[in-house]
């Protein structure tokens, strides 16, 4: 679930690079999605960076989950998986923390999704990881066990 979650995610980014769907125009895109004016909104470059990341943040969580997969208990699969984690827990409480605080100054249409959909479910994808990390770390594949 978390892989098609971070892939679902990805792709949603690849498409704001050319389009604001779902909805009708840039200004509500950067309103509602972003929570800045049209003129603040991120690069497409950056945002196709950003849909690039969660795309490998899904193959992370892929190969993290498969325990016959020896890449899955490397190292730089689980600081991957606990990047992602920690990034996506991050985000998703440290709005709903702040959201009284840094939040205020937000349009009211972004205040409204990210308080029912965007922090929720980066706190859901960021458990999800969590618990694929912690899985990875209790079968590291020691040195003896593969000769």
């Amino acid at each position: 679930m978390a892989s098609a979650g971070l892939l679902a995610a990805g792709a949603l980014h690849a498409v704001w690079v050319f389009s604001p769907w779902p909805l009708d125009s840039r200004a509500e895109y950067a309103a509602a999605v972003v929570g800045v004016e049209e003129s603040q909104l991120p690069s497409r470059p950056l945002t196709l960076a950003v849909a690039g990341l969660l795309g490998v943040a899904s193959w992370l969580v892929v190969t993290g989950a498969r325990p016959a997969n020896r890449l899955a208990a490397s190292r730089l699969v689980r600081g991957g998986l606990w990047t992602i984690c920690g990034v996506l827990s991050m985000r998703g409480l440290g709005d709903l923390v702040v959201s009284g605080f840094a939040l205020g100054e937000a349009p009211a249409e972004f205040r409204h999704w990210d308080l029912l959909l965007y922090s929720p479910l980066c706190i859901v994808l960021g458990g999800l990881t969590g618990y694929v990390t912690a899985r990875t770390w209790s079968r590291r594949i020691s040195p003896r066990s593969q000769a």
